[in-house]
């Protein structure tokens, strides 16, 4: 990698490993359907392990060299909150470690290392907004929901309450619930402030466009994260309240799902919707709502959810194939 791009090296380029193991959870567990997906969904976890460890040297290598640039995009206001994805890729990719490999040893340190980095940038980029004074409303964008999503999908990794004891047990449960209720409570904050966006300013630029589908991320990972929780806690909550409510979430999200939509045909009609690496958003999310659909269809024997969630796994399949394919042909050009 040249200096060059060293300097200028993309905080958001972990967004392409929480997409990949969104899809690699994804095809996983809708391997009743199609038995072949089960194989697919351990390929990505090897997959999506390389490629976490292949930008992980030049993130840490950008901290170490080029401090001053790292620290600027991290105080921008729009910028700076894809920081967030290296915690929730970290977390995603302990998750997958955990359902399709299995390995709960190597699963414990990355999970400990994704709460690290999720806590420290999901804090630190929130000091920054607020010692920033008045932020511009088009600077207001659904890549301000990444922090809450990282935050709210440490409970992917509430497994280890029942693996633990003594106070590593205790740290784990203040850890997933604080998580769950930061992450979730927060999203419900910014969810406002920038819908205010969409309605008090013009849509955001033809390139930005996928990051419409961001919404479906924290809606659809607190879903699964939720029934995470309650199926592993170790202390005792009443399960039936909270399972109804994640289904009442679950509706915010497939209201999300026909705007978004529908807002990219726009784009596409009378705008224009031009590949960037922006396409990542569109992966996650999507992923994210997949896999809540599948827990919502479980939880309630609702098998007619079960069968719209293996629908959307399709077009979920085709984004996540086009852009690596996009990336392969470019790199071999």
């Amino acid at each position: 990698m040249s200096v060059e791009r060293l300097k200028n090296f993309n905080p958001a380029v972990f967004a392409s490993v929480m997409g990949t193991g969104a899809v690699g959870l994804v095809t996983y567990r809708y391997s009743f359907y199609w038995s072949p997906l089960k194989d697919l969904g351990i390929a990505l976890t090897y997959l999506n392990a390389a490629l976490y460890l292949i930008l992980l040297i030049p993130w840490l290598l950008r901290w170490v060299l080029y401090r001053k640039e790292a620290l600027e995009d991290l105080r921008h206001p729009s910028k700076g909150h894809f920081y967030g994805t290296i915690g929730a890729a970290t977390v995603v990719l302990a998750a997958q470690l955990i359902m399709t490999l299995h390995d709960l040893t190597a699963a414990w340190y990355l999970w400990l290392w994704g709460i690290v980095l999720t806590i420290i940038f999901a804090f630190w980029m929130s000091y920054e907004v607020f010692i920033a004074g008045e932020v511009d409303l088009r600077h207001l964008s659904p890549a301000w929901y990444i922090p809450p999503v990282a935050l709210v999908i440490l409970p992917f990794g509430s497994i280890f309450m029942k693996t633990t004891s003594g106070y590593t047990s205790q740290f784990v449960i203040a850890v997933n619930y604080l998580g769950w209720g930061a992450g979730f409570f927060l999203y419900l904050v910014l969810y406002a402030v920038v819908t205010l966006r969409f309605i008090r300013h013009e849509l955001m630029p033809p390139q930005m466009a996928p990051l419409i589908w961001m919404n479906l991320g924290p809606i659809g990972a607190s879903i699964t994260a939720l029934f995470a929780l309650i199926r592993n806690s170790t202390i005792p909550i009443p399960e039936e309240p909270f399972m109804v409510f994640a289904f009442f979430v679950w509706g915010l999200g497939f209201w999300w799902l026909v705007m978004a939509t529908a807002l990219t045909l726009h784009y596409i009609r009378n705008l224009s919707l031009p590949y960037s690496g922006v396409w990542w958003a569109f992966v996650f999310p999507l992923g994210a709502f997949t896999n809540a659909t599948l827990d919502i269809g479980s939880v309630f024997g609702l098998s007619l959810m079960k069968h719209f969630g293996f629908i959307l796994m399709w077009p979920l399949l085709v984004i996540w194939a086009f852009i690596l394919v996009r990336i392969v042909f470019e790199r071999g050009h």
